[in-house]
């Protein structure tokens, strides 16, 4: 392995706080990450990192040359991108929301893959805040206004949301025309896996957005299920826009509210600030930022 090589592992190494994790990640027998790694320290004269039984974590020496390493890397793909005239390779771990994966992102993969041939996607879909260092992810897709981080966030696009209810729960608690006779009706609620709180409904009221608990007898954790719970009769609730405008045209949920619309959400993208983008990854998601631009 070069040093070119043994940086890449010692990089892996250090975000995912694994010699297992990074060898599986690379492809390389854990007995051969060990062994590159304690040639490295030799040659460096330092120990680069502090191992325990539960995680592996850089010494002081070990970030400092974690943060050259990140910045050669880069340095050196994107050189070599230049001067040979090639396109991004290798590959991105992107984490998303799976309704948003499936309605934005998956119907236009095969023209990115046709303009990026050498770039594969490693893609993982779930409602939880991965930790993108910990877990190797390169960015990910956020839906919703994003707590304070250190990472860096690019907004994609805001999404339109509504009010919805079944015609069959329409018929047996009423159709509200006003936010004072949403007393006396149920909610299919929504319980975020991160924080364990379920979203409170919320209106535009002119410049003011006014937020309401409303009873749930049914609370999930997924949006399938949260769509298929109101579809069933069992309460209202708030979606954006593009997930429910097929159910809406079918007849299966009616819009309710319509002069109260809930405020619109952000879709964002999201990377971590103390690396360096490698080509491959800038160049995915500045493929994001077209699709949902042309996606709205």
């Amino acid at each position: 392995m070069d040093k070119l090589d043994a940086m890449r592992l010692y990089v892996r190494i250090v975000e995912r706080g694994s010699f297992t994790a990074a060898s599986t990640d690379l492809g390389i027998p854990r007995s051969t990450s060990t062994q590159v790694i304690n040639r490295l320290e030799k040659r460096l004269g330092v120990r680069l990192l502090q191992r325990s039984t539960r995680k592996v974590r850089a010494t002081l020496d070990g970030e400092l040359y974690y943060q050259r390493c990140i910045s050669i890397l880069a340095d050196v793909e994107e050189a070599e991108g230049a001067f040979t005239g090639l396109l991004p390779r290798g590959e991105v771990r992107v984490d998303v929301q799976g309704t948003i994966a499936r309605h934005f992102v998956m119907p236009q993969l095969p023209q990115f893959f046709a303009q990026y041939p050498d770039i594969s996607l490693v893609m993982s879909e779930g409602d939880r805040w991965v930790d993108l260092v910990q877990e190797g992810v390169d960015c990910a897709i956020r839906y919703g206004h994003l707590a304070d981080s250190e990472l860096i966030a690019r907004r994609l696009t805001m999404l339109e949301r509504l009010t919805c209810a079944s015609p069959q729960y329409l018929e047996h608690y009423g159709h509200p025309s006003s936010l004072e006779q949403l007393n006396g009706h149920r909610v299919v609620a929504l319980r975020s896996i991160t924080t364990g709180k379920s979203t409170p409904l919320s209106f535009c009221l002119g410049d003011r957005v006014e937020t309401l608990q409303v009873p749930a007898q049914l609370t999930v954790t997924g949006t399938e299920s949260y769509l298929d719970g109101v579809k069933r009769g069992l309460g209202l609730a708030q979606f954006p826009k593009f997930h429910v405008e097929k159910e809406l045209d079918a007849g299966n949920l009616v819009e309710i509210l319509p002069n109260f619309r809930p405020p619109s959400e952000p879709v964002s993208v999201v990377f971590t600030q103390n690396r360096f983008l490698s080509p491959r990854v800038r160049a995915f998601i500045e493929w994001l930022s077209k699709i949902f631009s042309v996606s709205i």
